[in-house]
Formats: structure tokens, C-alpha cells, sequence
């Protein structure tokens, strides 16, 4: 078989209704890893059934390394002015799927290496002109590889990852318009838990709800800080970034500035921290909102939508809601389950909502 059943189904759900492909249009089909090649199949003949314009790209992993580790800014700026971002500028819409056997694949690329990658290639091609002039969904792949990141048997995670993605968004939009409302006219946000408290100011910000548009699996409700008003300490579940692991990661912050910091892998943050400026502030907030991710499993697309969490993100801000930080860099770390005060008034205890107009996106309203 050339792909599964449920590969066919994602790459209707991602091309008809993520990116909503349009005939005539031009799709970018891009493959990370060559694990996703069925679900990569299925998409090229969904795409030409709605007499689209797929465009594939398909990038080697290991390659893919070799070139982090040997390119500089010259090089990625040529890869960019005379491949990618001339592409990328006839595109509607992009689908990225990530189908790495490894995430750890760039474990040892240099904290300059991948500050070069981010500068020439990633910022114009990706942060700059595919966020903010396509319609994109980016999602992962499932493996064994995946499966033992997330602790599960083989079968039970493909079961769980289908589940997570082919979710009812259209229920879920409907159950985040309370919170969205709410989040509106709200003045200063209060995380409170093991290892955090912190405070920040989202008065007359944008929120943004995200349900199967631009990632799959989703579930998220995000805005940004204002710039200058984080104030605390937090600390984070794991995370990969740039292919290096961070068992935990605690921030000290003032005046939205990242001023002291200890983590797993404090050499590595160091670097990550340092990348420009705006590497140690704050770009964007989000609360998590899918009922069927429980836990972290190293791999952010997943992990950011956990219920009852939520990330205070290092780095670049969207466009769509803005506050002004601009870097090279946007990490989503995830704080799971802090209570959450709005105004100074508690709306979540742990992981649950306790206010009773909110309480709909607590798992149990949501899948029930």
C-alpha cells in the first residue's frame, strides 16, 4: 500500500481544512526525514484531486547535519537568495512535515552554526516570508523513535498520535471563545506552581486561537507579554531545542529580561541565550488546550498543546501578535499546570480550569 488509511485522512484534514487549498493554488510539500514518505504520498494526490500545484521537497536528516556543520551565513544566504525564498514567494499555502527518526539528530552543531542557519536561511525564508504570506501547517510523523520519547508502546502511540490529530477542531474553537473573550479584556496574567511565579502584563494584546490551522496536532490560545513587564521565576518540563536535550529549565527574569538562568544543559542554554538581544525575552504566550496530550514527550509541536499547560516563549514574536521582540530564536518552553490568576483571580487550579465558564476545556467536557 502505498499509505495508510489514516495517512489519507490527515492529508485531507491538513490540505482541506488547515491550509484550505485552493485549485490552481501552489502547495509546498516539504519532508524532514524520510519516515513520512506515505503520508508525503497521500498529500501529493490529495493535493492534485483539488487540481492544486503540489511543489515537494524532501530533506535527508543526516544531510541535512552535514550541511549545519559546514555552513556559514554566506552559505545559507546563497541557499536562500537563489533557492528558498524565491519558491517559497509563489507558495499559497506550506505543509512541513517533520519525520525524523532522531531528534537529536544535531546534537552537535555549534551554538554558531545553527545562529548562522537561523540568520541566512530560517529568518527570511520561514520566520519572515512563509508565516506571514502562506497558509502552513506543520506537523510531526509517528515512529518508534517517537514512541519511546513519549514512553508508549509502539501501537498505543500511533493510536494516541492519529487521536491528537485528527481531533474535533471545530468543537474545540467553540469551547476556547470564552477563554478568548476573557483573555481580551484582561490586564495582568499570574502563573503560580512548583519552581514559578510570574507575572506579566497582556493589556490590549492580541489572542490568537489555533485549531488545526498552522500546527497539527493543535490546541493552543496564544498572545504575547508586554515586553517589558515579566517579572518571576518559572521553570520548564523537558525540551529539545536545536537537537539538545534540557531535562528542566529555570528562568529568573526582570523587567522581561532573562537575568539568571540553570537548566540541565547550562552550556548549551548559555548559547541559546546569547544569540542576539531578543534570544532572552520573551516573544510569545500561550495556554495549552488539547484534551488528549497529557504529558511531555520531547517534542514541542506535542508538548505545547498539553492541557493545563502553558509557554512563555524565548525568543522571535508572530507578526499577528506582536510586542516587539525580534531574534533568530523562538522556543517554546512549556510550564505544565501552575495555577493560573487572571486579574488576581484564580481561573485555574493545576491543570484544570475551576471557573465555571471556562471549565468546558477541561478533557472530560471536551471528549465527553
Amino acid at each position: 500500500m502505498m499509505y495508510s488509511d489514516n495517512d489519507k485522512a490527515l492529508a485531507k484534514k491538513i490540505l482541506e481544512y488547515s491550509v484550505e487549498l485552493q485549485p490552481g493554488e501552489n502547495v509546498m510539500l516539504q519532508l524532514v526525514g524520510l519516515n513520512g514518505i506515505g503520508l508525503l504520498r497521500a498529500m501529493v494526490e490529495v493535493a492534485r484531486a483539488m487540481q492544486a500545484h503540489p511543489f515537494i521537497d524532501i530533506v535527508d536528516t543526516e544531510i541535512q547535519r552535514l550541511l549545519l556543520t559546514s555552513g556559514d551565513l554566506a552559505f545559507w544566504e546563497r541557499q536562500a537568495s537563489v533557492d528558498q525564498l524565491p519558491l517559497m514567494k509563489q507558495m499559497d499555502a506550506y505543509v512541513g512535515i517533520r519525520a525524523s527518526q532522531n531528534i537529536y539528530e544535531q546534537a552537535d552543531v555549534s551554538g554558531a552554526a545553527n545562529k548562522a542557519y537561523a540568520k541566512g536561511l530560517l529568518d527570511p525564508v520561514h520566520f519572515q516570508e512563509r508565516v506571514n504570506n502562506t497558509r502552513w501547517c506543520i506537523m510531526r510523523y509517528p515512529s518508534e523513535a517517537f514512541a519511546m520519547n513519549a514512553k508508549m508502546p509502539t501501537s498505543r502511540f500511533i493510536d494516541f498520535f492519529y487521536q491528537s490529530c485528527l481531533l474535533d477542531y471545530n468543537r474545540l474553537a467553540e469551547a476556547m471563545k470564552p477563554l478568548e473573550e476573557r483573555l481580551r479584556t484582561t490586564r495582568e496574567i499570574h502563573l503560580q506552581g512548583n519552581g514559578t511565579d510570574i507575572r506579566f502584563s497582556v493589556e490590549g494584546q492580541n489572542w490568537i486561537p489555533c485549531t488545526g490551522k498552522r500546527n497539527i496536532p493543535d490546541g493552543e490560545l496564544f498572545s504575547s507579554p508586554i515586553l517589558d513587564s515579566v517579572n518571576g521565576h518559572i521553570r520548564y518540563a523537558p525540551s529539545v531545542y536545536q537537537g539538545k536535550p534540557f531535562e528542566f529549565v529555570e528562568l529568573h527574569v526582570e523587567n522581561g529580561v532573562v537575568v539568571n538562568f540553570d537548566s540541565s544543559n547550562n552550556a548549551a542554554l548559555e548559547e541559546i541565550l546569547a544569540t542576539d538581544q531578543g534570544a532572552s525575552r520573551f516573544g510569545e504566550f500561550s495556554f495549552g488546550t488539547n484534551p488528549v496530550i497529557e504529558q511531555p514527550m520531547y517534542d514541542i509541536l506535542f508538548d505545547e498543546k498539553i492541557y493545563g499547560s502553558n509557554h512563555l516563549t524565548l525568543g522571535n514574536d508572530y507578526e499577528i501578535a506582536p510586542n516587539g521582540n525580534h531574534s533568530n530564536i523562538h522556543w517554546d518552553l512549556v510550564c505544565i499546570g501552575p495555577d493560573v490568576y487572571l486579574d488576581g483571580k484564580l481561573v485555574r487550579k493545576g491543570r484544570l480550569f475551576v471557573d465555571e465558564e471556562l471549565a468546558v476545556l477541561n478533557p472530560d467536557n471536551l471528549l465527553g
